[in-house]
């Protein structure tokens, strides 16, 4: 640049490299064709870099280069126009180059507007050629053949090809530019009304910011502990939640299912208390008797001590209403601290209930299981399944069979839900079911269960039981706890024995109550203050006449009347079997509601005693086929039935 500035005529060849190189270009690696440059004008910068204006004067060849140091030098023979330039294909070539060109910058916001009136101004076929090519974004192999190309002709279609070219990647340019401007701008439109949407909702008090609400559900669902399945389940259905539009009706359904998946007890558990003496103690304390289940309960206490991974058994306590089932499940959760959860399952017939229901309904949720498991914050709780012989069945499923899956040992540690469609660990939950009678339960579900019967208590275990805990509740809940209030075991006995009968304690409760009502009512009046005691005597005066009236055999020797055994949820008692006879036809009457059992038994003995007859003196066409026999069994309104109320 030096030794060119000092000439006179400020002349330079330039010429584009065919590849890159390390350091100076040899003469092999300079294209052959290049352009003569007039210097204009020339600036050096401080960091010792030129900058050149340039004007173009002649595109030249290389013949022959002649020095390569210090720099290369060559001669150059000028390259002079060929074809035909005055022919009508030249001419058509240059108007349809120069309108083309035109309309590329009108369309284009990269190329200046005065260039329209530069081409337009343009009569020259070559320099129009060689203007429009160094206006085209083309790479240097493809400028280098317009340049090398000194037929003007050829040179004119050459250009137009890639002006074409250049057009329509313009055009498609532009087309998908209007296109992500609709886009944005429908973007934009969204994205102010959901501002304007969140605006209201804050105002309301109803706000929930959409990214916000997804990330905090996010950082839930990373907390809850879920086991990797559940993981995945809970990922997928968070990306369908950030892609749903809040006013979707399908956005609410998938938030809830996630806010159900990310509050359930996955690994949350309690700390059991392993402490054996401690848990009987407890027990004792809640309930009196029962040694056949605390003593499972304890084993079970021992046993979990020893083996921390023990799978919970599952206990089906067995007997009549008001023997203290669904409270022995709370004094169980206590002895173990651990949560207590209970399901009623008496007259449950939805399958449904139980394993929940599919999202694709309206209004689905998880079944009792799993709402009963989120109530209880652990995984490891009581669960006490109330009432198990009462479930029914429908056309909608046999919710039994639906428990089946839940009990299982060798299943529950899989339970799957339909509304969560994952599975959940059941394993460690200790499940206690509960019924009146084993007989109505079904027989794979019984299967699976340890049953424990409770049979009721006797009178002696009664008395403990009501002077331990249903005197004392009473006395506090009818208000005579400020004054001595006493009732003796001889009175407890009596009230056991002639007001209730029965294998629990609840109506025994209610007719303490009674006392304790009468009571406080005297003391409201002011007819009594002071010490109050409670004598058998004082019974009828409280409560009326005695309502069961025990009956001994000892007190009835009158012939025709046998003395028989009968079972009762009650506990059983003695039954007295009336019989008399009187001319007739032989027929025999039987009275008193009983039952098939019953009915066989006294045709067994009639048939017994005729085939007999000979050893009892009997005469069967007098005593049999002119006697009419009557049977009967006093309660007719108490429906009889068992062998061994038939053998008397």
């Amino acid at each position: 640049i030096d030794e060119v500035l000092v000439r006179p005529d400020r002349l330079l060849v330039c010429a584009a490299i065919r590849r890159e190189v390390d350091g100076a270009p040899r003469p092999d690696d300079v294209y052959s064709v290049g352009s003569v440059l007039r210097v204009v004008k020339m600036l050096k910068f401080p960091d010792d870099s030129y900058r050149l204006l340039v004007q173009g004067v002649a595109r030249v060849r290389i013949t022959e280069f002649v020095a390569e140091d210090p720099f290369l030098r060559a001669r150059v023979a000028a390259m002079e126009d060929t074809g035909e330039l005055d022919s009508v294909e030249v001419e058509a070539l240059t108007r349809n180059l120069s309108s083309q060109f035109g309309n590329l910058v009108a369309e284009s916001s990269r190329l200046s507007d005065e260039l329209q009136v530069l081409v337009a101004n343009l009569d020259d076929p070559s320099k129009l050629a060689d203007l429009v090519a160094s206006n085209l974004e083309l790479d240097v192999a493809s400028k280098q053949q317009v340049l090398e190309q000194s037929d003007v002709p050829d040179r004119l279609r050459l250009v137009l090809g890639h002006l074409t070219k250049e057009g329509q990647a313009l055009e498609i340019e532009t087309e998908i530019k209007e296109k992500v401007q609709t886009e944005m701008g429908k973007t934009q439109r969204e994205y102010m009304l959901r501002q304007q949407l969140e605006a209201i909702r804050r105002e309301l008090g109803e706000s929930e910011d959409g990214e916000e609400g997804v990330e905090r559900l996010r950082d839930r669902i990373e907390q809850s502990g879920m086991p990797e399945e559940a993981s995945k389940q809970a990922a997928r259905e968070l990306d369908r939640l950030a892609q749903t539009p809040p006013a979707a009706a399908e956005h609410s359904v998938i938030r809830t299912y996630l806010e159900w998946m990310s509050e359930l007890p996955w690994s949350e558990s309690s700390e059991d208390r392993l402490d054996v003496a401690e848990a009987r103690r407890i027990l004792d304390e809640d309930h009196y008797g029962l040694e056949k289940v605390k003593d499972r309960i304890v084993e079970y206490i021992a046993v979990l001590s020893l083996k921390r991974d023990l799978k919970g058994p599952i206990l089906c306590f067995v007997g009549p209403p008001g023997t203290g089932k669904t409270s022995l499940g709370r004094s169980i959760a206590r002895a173990l601290d651990r949560k207590f959860a209970r399901i009623s399952l008496g007259g449950v017939r939805d399958e449904a209930e139980v394993r929940g229901h599919r999202r694709t309904y309206v209004g689905a949720m998880p079944g009792r299981v799993i709402q009963s498991l989120k109530k209880a914050g652990t995984c490891n709780p009581v669960m006490l399944l109330d009432e198990v012989d009462k479930v029914g069945s429908d056309g909608r499923g046999d919710p039994s069979s639906a428990l089946l899956e839940v009990l299982d040992p060798e299943q529950n540690h899989e339970f799957s839900d339909h509304y969560l469609e994952v599975p959940f660990d059941l394993s460690q939950v200790l499940f206690i079911a509960t019924a009146n009678m084993i007989d109505p339960v079904h027989a794979a579900l019984r299967d699976r269960m340890e049953v424990i019967e409770l049979p009721g208590y006797t009178l002696e275990e009664k008395v403990e039981i009501a002077k331990r805990f249903l005197l004392p509740r009473q006395i506090e809940q009818n208000g005579i706890g400020g004054i001595d209030f006493d009732m003796p075991e001889d009175t407890l006995s009596t009230l056991i024995e002639r007001y209730t009968r029965e294998a629990g304690v609840r109506n025994l409760e209610r007719e303490i109550g009674g006392v304790c009502r009468k009571v406080a009512r005297r003391l409201a009046e002011g007819s009594e203050s002071g010490p109050v005691s409670i004598s058998p005597d004082d019974l009828f005066d409280l409560l009326g006449p005695v309502k069961f009236e025990p009956e001994l055999a000892e007190e009835d020797q009158r012939p025709g009347v046998a003395v028989g055994l009968a079972w009762t949820p009650a506990g059983g008692d003695i039954l007295f079997v009336e019989s008399t006879r009187m001319p007739g036809h032989g027929e025999l009457k039987l009275t008193g509601s009983l039952g098939d059992v019953m009915r066989e038994s006294v045709e067994a003995a009639r048939s017994w005693l005729r085939s007999h007859a000979d050893q009892f003196g009997l005469r069967p066409e007098v005593d049999f086929d002119q006697r009419d026999l009557h049977v009967h069994v006093p309660s007719g309104a108490v429906p009889k039935d068992g062998p061994s109320a038939g053998l008397a």
